[in-house]
């Protein structure tokens, strides 16, 4: 068994064990603050997924940013930072930038990483840390913690992702050309998550849009031997519309975290049928870490 597909199995008792980490509220956003979320690669994508739950929640304006792409002339009540490995040069950048300015979060794999040390409120989960180059579990036991901090009762979630480690997969890799992945709200994140996941275990051919986007020109390169799969609510006559294309259209009532990993099982079984390696993806490394 790989790395990744091991991380991919733990995710269950990770995020259980995240959630049940005391303390989280008194270093995570407080309610009402103005908060901006920042990330790189898939740490953006829970960022994204995270600042669209705390707005509905009504916990206050939240944005997210790659990393590179903060505003550092907007002001904030407090700068939450998303990072693995804790060295990737933008994020170390953004904190370096808001330091004494603007209090800061962060959540981390490596606590003793330099981002942990420039973060004024670490969150800390080594045991979500990871071997593997592509990110699973230290993504969705973050997002795992920071739902539960919003006041999400997680149990269902939980029993999903246990499902979901031995379900069967809802395409078959071995027939299919192309996949589109499609969320709505905060399954947006989710969606370009696990797009990433097949482009980087795999080299395969995926996109991710807002659902209701999708219509809007994406569709176009649906047809038979692809998919369309939807995470979250789908809009009425969606798919009969991608069924209509000759496209396969997936969509399961799972928690979407769940469904997630239906995805990075796909990407995992895509890699190894066009004898890749998921462990060491092409051109990849753990962390950017720019010179």
């Amino acid at each position: 068994m790989t790395h990744v597909e091991q991380e991919i199995a733990s995710q269950p008792q990770c995020w259980q064990r995240g959630v049940a980490q005391a303390g989280l509220a008194e270093r995570l956003p407080r309610p009402g603050e103005r908060v901006a979320v920042v990330g790189c690669g898939t740490s953006w994508f829970v960022a994204m997924a995270y600042a669209r739950l705390r707005e509905e929640a009504g916990l206050g304006e939240t944005d997210a940013f790659a990393a590179s792409e903060f505003p550092n002339r907007r002001r904030y009540d407090r700068v939450l930072v998303i990072s693995r490995s804790g060295t990737t040069t933008e994020v170390l950048d953004v904190l370096a930038a808001v330091r004494g300015r603007t209090p800061s979060s962060g959540v981390f794999g490596d606590p003793r990483s330099p981002a942990a040390t420039l973060v004024d409120e670490p969150v800390e989960l080594p045991f979500a840390d990871e071997r593997s180059v592509v990110q699973t579990r230290f993504a969705t036991t973050a997002l795992a913690v920071l739902r539960a901090h919003l006041g999400e009762h997680l149990d269902p979630a939980v029993r999903d992702a246990a499902a979901a480690l031995t379900a069967p997969l809802p395409l078959d890799p071995a027939a299919l050309e192309q996949v589109t992945f499609l969320g709505r709200g905060w399954t947006v994140g989710l969606a370009h998550e696990a797009a990433l996941k097949c482009r980087e275990a795999a080299g395969f051919w995926a996109e991710a849009y807002p659902a209701m986007d999708y219509r809007h020109g994406p569709i176009a390169v649906a047809g038979p031997g692809r998919a369309v799969w939807a995470f979250g609510s789908v809009p009425a006559g969606l798919p009969e519309q991608v069924a209509a294309t000759g496209a396969t259209f997936v969509h399961n009532a799972r928690d979407p975290m769940a469904e997630l990993i239906l995805a990075q099982r796909l990407a995992v079984d895509l890699a190894f049928r066009r004898g890749l390696d998921p462990d060491a993806p092409r051109h990849l490394t753990r962390s950017v870490i720019l010179t």
